[in-house]
């Protein structure tokens, strides 16, 4: 499955950047976090950092330990999560865009699993719609956090 999804933020990339890298206060932008906990900082940097993330999914608690793999400043990084055989990976990019900054989340997955792979075959359709929809709500919540912001 790959999902690519984008916003127009009106604001610099340095604000856009600075919301979505304060990974510490993501339950204070997006509804969809119940509950977040670092549990690795890095001595500098965000590659490294990871955290064990809590989300309302399909009705329920779901967590995932996630992970920053890749950052470069102001421009994009990628997380990584695994959970039975399946890999997740999301990378979040900005690039500049009249009036302000696009956002774009790129989410993937994979699976090293021959039973994930028969299931992600079967719900494939459900979960790519569900999974679109989490994650335009996800940008349009961080669209209006920063914008909120002065």
């Amino acid at each position: 499955m790959n999902i690519t999804v984008a916003v127009i933020i009106n604001g610099p990339k340095r604000k856009v950047w600075a919301a979505i890298t304060d990974i510490e206060n993501s339950t204070n932008m997006l509804s969809g976090i119940i509950d977040l906990k670092i549990i690795e900082k890095p001595p500098q940097g965000l590659v490294g950092l990871k955290w064990l993330e809590t989300r309302k999914m399909f009705g329920k608690a779901a967590s995932e330990t996630m992970w920053i793999t890749e950052a470069v400043t102001n421009e994009y990084y990628c997380t990584r999560a695994e959970n039975c055989g399946a890999v997740y990976t999301t990378k979040l990019s900005l690039t500049a865009a009249e009036p302000g900054t696009c956002l774009t989340m790129t989410f993937s997955d994979s699976s090293e699993s021959i039973w994930v792979k028969i299931m992600s075959a079967v719900m494939g359709v459900f979960l790519k719609n569900s999974m679109r929809k989490m994650l335009k709500k996800d940008l349009d919540e961080i669209k209006h956090y920063v914008e909120s912001k002065k």
